[in-house]
């Protein structure tokens, strides 16, 4: 096999993290092993995209034992928090960056965190050869904030597996999920606030998503579930294994998304290719991954928007038919991952 058909993929941590930017990467590696490419998984610190020094310095003789020439494709959580690293190694290295979403774009963050970050990042992804972007949203962002040429950058949506359409829940009333880790730019906070607002109407709703990784919103989403008197309606699961989140979806007739900014968002992809109809807050990507056949898109932070969506959707059978037969309609056009290794495949060799 071809040295030019070697890829090193870099992330921070773990690679079996169950959030859309790991699964991305993970899956990513497989339908390019499953072109002929030879990929190798390397590690780095966890603690990006603020990391310690230590981390910084272990990320960067991690780089340096790398073969001169090698192509290292750079999870954007990481390299963008590396600027003066990928400023000495792309003199050596073939160096890419992958960008889910810019980093200082994360909700929450405070001002002088955020502008760090877009500075670090600037510098950074100048240095990379060429960025991949997980959407044409995020790419027109990437050369909007960062001054990026469009010719160096690389759009590879993220590819949705083939799955049997949602069964639904039967009824009575609408059974929602909300599938994304609880941080605050997902916006459960926004979700509950909506939903106290529909107290008179038949609904539940089932959150998968971690409540570790940031442990001060999962605590004041089940607060605000609690004081809203949302106990019996609203379910915090937790992480699920793909088994238990097929399960989930299979039961679900909507798919609710209150996210402040997606780079593409593959929870709502997963749930266009169950077939199920979706209301979402049309923040950064969401409008291009989420045809207005399929679902009803809001303002980001706009509960009462999102509950008059919502509303709508229960309130109104014709509505909900309508919406469902769009998604199983964009359900037939969702990309595969070797599409996305295709596109990625492309930049890499520079075509």
């Amino acid at each position: 096999m071809s040295d030019r058909r070697h890829l090193v993929l870099a992330f921070p941590g773990a690679l079996d993290a169950r959030t859309g930017g790991y699964v991305y990467d993970r899956r990513l590696a497989l339908a390019l092993e499953a072109r002929g490419w030879r990929v190798d998984r390397l590690s780095l610190p966890e603690g990006f995209p603020f990391p310690s020094p230590e981390a910084l310095a272990r990320s960067a003789a991690l780089l340096r034992r790398l073969a001169d020439g090698a192509t290292v494709l750079v999870d954007g959580l990481a390299f963008g928090a590396m600027p003066e690293i990928a400023a000495v190694e792309a003199g050596r290295l073939d160096l890419l960056a992958l960008v889910h979403h810019p980093l200082c774009l994360e909700t929450g963050l405070v001002p002088a965190a955020a502008a760090a970050l877009e500075e670090s990042e600037r510098r950074a992804l100048a240095a990379a050869r060429t960025v991949v972007a997980t959407s044409p949203a995020t790419a027109r962002t990437l050369a909007t904030l960062f001054g990026l040429p469009p010719a160096r950058i690389t759009v590879a949506v993220p590819g949705t597996d083939p799955a049997p359409v949602a069964r639904g829940s039967g009824g009575p009333g609408c059974r929602m999920v909300c599938v994304g880790t609880l941080t605050p730019r997902k916006g459960h906070l926004l979700l509950v606030e909506a939903l106290a607002g529909m107290g008179d109407l038949a609904w539940e709703l089932r959150c998968a998503g971690s409540t570790e990784r940031h442990r001060p919103t999962a605590e004041a989403v089940a607060a605000a579930v609690a004081a809203r008197g949302l106990d019996g309606r609203v379910r915090l699961l937790g992480e699920l294994d793909p088994d238990a989140l097929a399960t989930l979806y299979d039961a679900a007739d909507l798919c609710v998304s209150a996210s402040l900014y997606e780079g593409y968002g593959m929870a709502l992809s997963e749930a266009l290719g169950r077939g199920l109809p979706l209301v979402a807050a049309a923040g950064g990507a969401v409008a291009e991954t989420v045809p207005a056949v399929a679902g009803l898109l809001v303002p980001p932070g706009d509960a009462v928007a999102l509950r008059a969506a919502l509303r709508r959707f229960v309130e109104e059978p014709g509505l909900a038919a309508a919406l469902r037969a769009g998604a199983l309609a964009a359900r037939a056009r969702l990309p595969g991952w070797d599409a996305t290794a295709a596109q990625v495949e492309a930049a890499l060799l520079g075509r």
